[in-house]
C-alpha cells in the first residue's frame, strides 16, 4: 500500500485519499465513519456537477450574443455550435459510466473537472478573434462536451457512497443541484459580459451592433461586451474546485480495486474519453456541410451511427476488468423495457437540455427580428425588431423551473406510480408542443413578433415543467422494473442516449428556422410525444401490461 493510502475502518475518521474499508450498509460503520466521508465526497460533487453542465451549455448562450456581435457565421452555423457541444456530450456519457470502478471516484471528479479548464479557457481566448474560422469555434463547442460526460460518472460515484436507504436522497441532490448549471450558467454569462471582469489580461471588450440584455433587462447596441468572459468566468470556480475534490474526495478501493495509481487512473480516463472523442468526430465530418466536413451524412443516421461505433469501439479496446463490465452493460440491450425506457427519458430529459441549449438562439432569431414581406410578398427575416425580448432575460426560466420542479415528479410517482405520473406529462407536452409550434408560425410571418412572447414563453416553461416532473417519474419507474444490477447500467444508457436531445433540438429547430417554418420542429417533437404516450400505455398501463403502473 502507497503512503497515501489511507484505510478507514469503524471508529477512524475518512482520509483523503484511498479507502479499503467501506460499509455504508453497517449502521455502527455508517454512524461512526460513513456518514461524514460520503457526504463531504456529495457536497463536493455537486458543485463540480453544477460547473460540468454550465461549460456543457455555455454555448447555447454563447451563440447569441455572437450573434448580437456580428459574429461572421449565418444563424444555421451558429446553432450547429450549440448542436456540436450536446452530441459530444452525450457521446461521452456512454464511456463515462466505466471510470469509477476503472479509475476511482476522487482521481475521475479531479481530473474530469480539471478537463473543463480546456474549453473554458480556449473558448474565452478564441471568442476575442471574430475573424477565426467556424473551425475553431466547432472544436471549443466539441471539447465542452466533457461537461455532458461528467453527469454519468458524477452519478455512479456518489452512489456507491451512501447506503440503499439514501441512495434517492444522495442522487436526487447531486443530479438536481446539478441541473442548475444551466440555469447558473444563463444567468451569469449574461452577468460577466457587462464588465472587464479579468482587467487587462481578459483581453478588450467588443462592440454590440445589435441590443443584448441580462437578467435585469435590455443593454443596447453600442455598449463595450466582454464575449470572453462566458468561457473565463468558469476558471474562477473550476481551478479551486479542483483543488478540492483532490484533496476532499476519496477513492473507494471497494468498488475501485485496481486503479493503480493517480497517474495510471488519469491515462485510463483519457483513454476511454479518447475513445468517444473519436466517433464523434468522425461522425461531425460526415455529418457537418463544408467547409467544416464532408456533409454525407443526414442528423439522424450520423447520430445512431456514432452511437453503435462508440459502443463498438469500447468492446473493441476493453482491457482488464472493463471487459466485464462492458459485458455486463451490453446485457441490458435484451431486456425490451431498456428501448422503451430509453425512449421516454428521452421524452423527459432529452426535452429539458435540448430545449436548454436551443431556446437562447431561438428566442434572438425569432423576436429579434421584423418579419416584413418584400415587394414581391415574400416574408424577410433581416430587419432588427426595435421592440425585441431580451433572449438573456427570459432564457434561464424555463430551465430553472425544469431543474426545481424535478423533485416533486420523484415524490408523487412514489404516491401513484412512475408510469401514471409519465402519462400525464407526456399528453401535456403534446397539446403545448403543437401550442408553442403555433405561436412561432405567428410570430415568424408578423412585423411585431413580440405581441407572442409571452404565450410563446408561458408554454415553454410548461414545457420545462412537464419534463422535469418527468424526469422523476422515469427515474422510479426505472429502479422498479429494474434489479439493482440491471439498474445502473440502464440508467447510465438512457441518460446518454435522452442528453442527444441537446444535439437534436437545436439542429432541428434551427433546420425549420432557416427554412422559414420553425412551427415545424415542435409539431414534430409533438408528434414524438404522442407516439412514446401510446407506447407508455401499452407497457406499462393497459390492461396486462408488462410491468403495471411501475
Amino acid at each position: 500500500m502507497s503512503t497515501s493510502t489511507i484505510v478507514v475502518s469503524p471508529g477512524t475518521t475518512g482520509g483523503r485519499a484511498d479507502i479499503a474499508d467501506w460499509r455504508p450498509e453497517d449502521e455502527q460503520f455508517w454512524e461512526s465513519t460513513g456518514r461524514h466521508v460520503a457526504w463531504r465526497n456529495l457536497w463536493l460533487s455537486v458543485p463540480a456537477l453544477l460547473c460540468a453542465f454550465a461549460v456543457w451549455g455555455m454555448w447555447g448562450i454563447i451563440t447569441v450574443q455572437m450573434n448580437n456581435l456580428g459574429f461572421p457565421f449565418t444563424q444555421a452555423e451558429l446553432f450547429t455550435l450549440t448542436a456540436i457541444a450536446g452530441l459530444a456530450g452525450a457521446t461521452m456519457r456512454i464511456p463515462a459510466a466505466f471510470l469509477i470502478r476503472l479509475a476511482g471516484g476522487r482521481n475521475t471528479i479531479f481530473l474530469t473537472t480539471a478537463m473543463l479548464l480546456a474549453p473554458a479557457i480556449g473558448t474565452g481566448i478564441a471568442l476575442q478573434h471574430k475573424e477565426w474560422p467556424l473551425w475553431v469555434f466547432q472544436l471549443m463547442a466539441l471539447w465542452s462536451g466533457v461537461g455532458g460526460g461528467n453527469f454519468a460518472s458524477s452519478m455512479s460515484n456518489i452512489s456507491t457512497f451512501f447506503p440503499k436507504r439514501l441512495q434517492g436522497t444522495a442522487l436526487g441532490l447531486n443530479a438536481g443541484i446539478g441541473n442548475f448549471g444551466v440555469t447558473t450558467m444563463q444567468i451569469v454569462i449574461p452577468l460577466v459580459m457587462t464588465v472587464g471582469l479579468l482587467g487587462s489580461i481578459g483581453g478588450e471588450p467588443m462592440t454590440l451592433l445589435k441590443d443584448s440584455g441580462w437578467i435585469l433587462g435590455k443593454i443596447t447596441a453600442g455598449t463595450p461586451t466582454w464575449i470572453q468572459n462566458a468561457g473565463f468566468a468558469w476558471v474562477l470556480s473550476l481551478v479551486p474546485l479542483s483543488i478540492l475534490c483532490w484533496f476532499g474526495m476519496n477513492n473507494l478501493n471497494t468498488v475501485s480495486p485496481d486503479t493503480g495509481g493517480a497517474i495510471r487512473a488519469f491515462m485510463k480516463i483519457t483513454w476511454l474519453y479518447t475513445l468517444s472523442f473519436a466517433p464523434a468526430i468522425a461522425g461531425l465530418y460526415l455529418y457537418l456541410p463544408a467547409p467544416t466536413g464532408l456533409g454525407l451524412l443526414n442528423m439522424w443516421v450520423a447520430m445512431p451511427l456514432i452511437i453503435v461505433v462508440t459502443l463498438f469501439t469500447m468492446k473493441l479496446a476493453a482491457f482488464g476488468t472493463m471487459k466485464e463490465n462492458i459485458a455486463k452493460q451490453f446485457e441490458i440491450f435484451r431486456d425490451k423495457h431498456t428501448w422503451s425506457m430509453t425512449a421516454l427519458y428521452i421524452v423527459t430529459f432529452g426535452s429539458f437540455i435540448g430545449f436548454s441549449m436551443a431556446l437562447p438562439l431561438s428566442i434572438a432569431v425569432i423576436f429579434g427580428i421584423s418579419h416584413v414581406p418584400d415587394a414581391a410578398g415574400v416574408l424577410q427575416h433581416t430587419l432588427k425588431n426595435p421592440n425585441a425580448p431580451s433572449a438573456f432575460t427570459y432564457a434561464w426560466i424555463g430551465p430553472f423551473v425544469g431543474a426545481l420542479i424535478r423533485p416533486v415528479g420523484g415524490w408523487i410517482s412514489d404516491k401513484v406510480g412512475g408510469s401514471i405520473v409519465t402519462q400525464v406529462i407526456s399528453a401535456v407536452m403534446v397539446v403545448a408542443s403543437a401550442a408553442v409550434g403555433y405561436v412561432m408560425l405567428l410570430a415568424y410571418s408578423s412585423p411585431q413578433p413580440e405581441q407572442y412572447f409571452l404565450p410563446f414563453m408561458l408554454l415553454f416553461v410548461l414545457l420545462f415543467a412537464a419534463s422535469g416532473i418527468g424526469n422523476g417519474s422515469t427515474f422510479r419507474t426505472i429502479g422498479v422494473i429494474f434489479d439493482r444490477a440491471k439498474a445502473g447500467p440502464v440508467l447510465g444508457w438512457t441518460s446518454a442516449i435522452a442528453a442527444y436531445g441537446a444535439f437534436i433540438a437545436p439542429v432541428v429547430i434551427g433546420a425549420q428556422i432557416k427554412a422559414g417554418t420553425p412551427q415545424y420542429a415542435m409539431y414534430g417533437f409533438a408528434v414524438f410525444y404522442a407516439l412514446c404516450l401510446v407506447l407508455n400505455w401499452w407497457f406499462y398501463l393497459r390492461p396486462g401490461a408488462y410491468v403495471k403502473n411501475p
